[in-house]
């Protein structure tokens, strides 16, 4: 157990650290270097397990459902790419350059099918592979499936028929089309695939009734997709322009040191670092701890698991005021910079716009950088089944602890405690650099997925350090979120 420094007893800290004098401020605490001991490899041991399942458990299995995930994924992606088409130059260029949209669609999509493919036993999955790839003229492939099927068991069969009626003869039979038609309108729902398959088969029968009836159906989705897309880049690029003023008048400020000040929190701050070392430690340990625990409980448990966030930080937070806070007679408020005074809650409105501009370019250039290096992110790591499918009060409660939850405890963690303490021995950017890296790392995701929340991150660490406050930190990183959210909402719920 913890106890006060006696005279005979070991400590891990030094009598003194740069910037804070000998018999300076309250007498340190002796931590029992057993239980930091122990908690440093309870924590490196959760982030070694952490980082094993992100490596070796397979990315479908993280997903409930990924044969129902994928096809409406796909069928909306697929719906607004056919909407792109009729859509003018300068939109389809613009829609490139700020989604990274010169990755051929298609071809991404025929690789997510090929791996749910060798995966999943539903018969579906290899149809909708086999869909795509006629679509895309690779014919060879699909003439190869539909042999493969004629000797297995039941709907193959059918659905080497019907790829074969679709894609592989050249005219078809009036009446075998409304058969086939009538069959794969009871086995498909009315999605892109469906409506890719209906009309191939009405165009080699000249049912032209039918082809156009489809095709209008398809045209209505992807236009009500295409409105979408365009009210979310309206609003993007609204975001920028006036991150770009904002970014205008904090240059034109610049050598104004208080200009950007916003809250009363020091950075660096007055605490010791080797003591924030194993406060970060300790509380680290016993929310890796919680988090593990909390796996066992039952997920359907909404209020749990809107709190769950804060109880994983609450023992971090709990010694940070004890041992950091406390003895430093800072509180929590000055600490996070959230007691601005009324002249200062202006300046929050240019420092948000402008954090929020610079990660708008910063995503605009990582997606042209993937779209040259034929990079892309896993589909399951944007894919969630909650703001998808879920009830109401289930999404709900995952708008909650996305926009708010993770945004107040990550700012406070990350960037108040690991990010400052840092700062006791590095400049900014190698503070910045380090505790970015812990965070993005924290998120689980690939390569493309790490270097977006790195950059956000590292917005987040100047945004700290040059006002003083985690305000411009927690607004933004919750409109990132909300973004995120909507997205799946928008293009996927609804």
């Amino acid at each position: 157990m913890d106890q006060p420094a006696s005279n005979g007893g070991a400590s891990l800290l030094l009598p003194h650290e740069e910037g804070i004098p000998v018999g300076a401020g309250p007498r340190p605490p002796h931590f029992s270097p057993v239980l930091t001991i122990l908690s440093a490899f309870i924590l490196i041991s959760a982030f070694a397990l952490f980082g094993w399942l992100q490596f070796t458990l397979p990315r479908l299995e993280r997903i409930a459902s990924p044969d129902r995930a994928l096809a409406l994924m796909v069928g909306r992606m697929m719906d607004l790419e056919e909407a792109l088409r009729q859509a003018p130059a300068w939109e389809r260029l613009l829609y490139d350059l700020t989604s990274g949209g010169s990755l051929d669609e298609q071809a991404l999509a025929i690789v997510w099918y090929e791996e749910l493919a060798a995966s999943s036993g539903d018969p579906v999955v290899h149809l909708y592979l086999a869909t795509l790839e006629a679509e895309a003229g690779r014919l060879d492939q699909v003439r190869h499936r539909a042999d493969d099927w004629e000797g297995r068991r039941n709907p193959y069969p059918f659905f080497a028929r019907l790829i074969r009626a679709s894609y592989l003869e050249p005219r078809l039979d009036r009446a075998v089309e409304l058969e086939l038609q009538a069959n794969l309108a009871e086995i498909l729902p009315s999605d892109w695939f469906y409506d890719r398959l209906a009309i191939s088969l009405a165009t080699r029968a000249g049912d032209r009734a039918l082809f156009s009836s489809v095709a209008e159906t398809l045209a209505a989705r992807g236009k009500l997709l295409l409105g979408r897309t365009r009210k979310f880049a309206a609003i993007e690029i609204a975001l920028f322009v006036a991150g770009a003023i904002a970014l205008v008048v904090i240059v034109a400020r610049r050598r104004d040191p208080g200009a950007l000040s916003i809250g009363t929190s020091h950075v660096p701050p007055p605490w010791r670092g080797r003591i924030a070392a194993v406060v970060l430690v300790r509380g680290g340990a016993m929310g890796a701890v919680l988090t593990l625990s909390l796996q066992f409980v039952e997920a359907d448990n909404l209020l749990l698991r809107g709190l769950a966030i804060p109880l994983i930080n609450l023992p971090l937070l709990v010694l940070a005021y004890r041992h950091l806070l406390r003895p430093t007679g800072v509180g929590f408020g000055q600490w996070l910079g959230l007691r601005p005074s009324q002249a200062r809650w202006g300046r929050l409105a240019v420092v948000v716009p402008a954090v929020l501009a610079a990660g708008v370019v910063g995503e605009w250039v990582l997606g042209l950088v993937a779209g040259s290096l034929h990079l892309t992110s896993h589909w399951t790591e944007w894919f969630d089944e909650d703001l998808v499918w879920g009830t109401v009060p289930v999404l709900g409660t995952s708008i909650v602890e996305y926009v708010v939850m993770a945004p107040v405890f990550e700012e406070m963690v990350f960037r108040g405690l690991l990010f400052a303490t840092l700062r006791r021995r590095f400049g900014w950017i190698g503070s910045a650099l380090i505790s970015t890296a812990v965070f993005a790392a924290a998120h689980g995701y690939g390569a493309l997925g790490f270097a977006s929340v790195f950059w956000t991150g590292v917005l987040w660490a100047w945004a700290y350090e040059k006002t003083g406050s985690l305000l411009p930190g927690m607004v933004a990183h919750s409109i990132n979120n909300l973004a995120v959210c909507l997205a799946d909402i928008v293009f996927l719920r609804v």
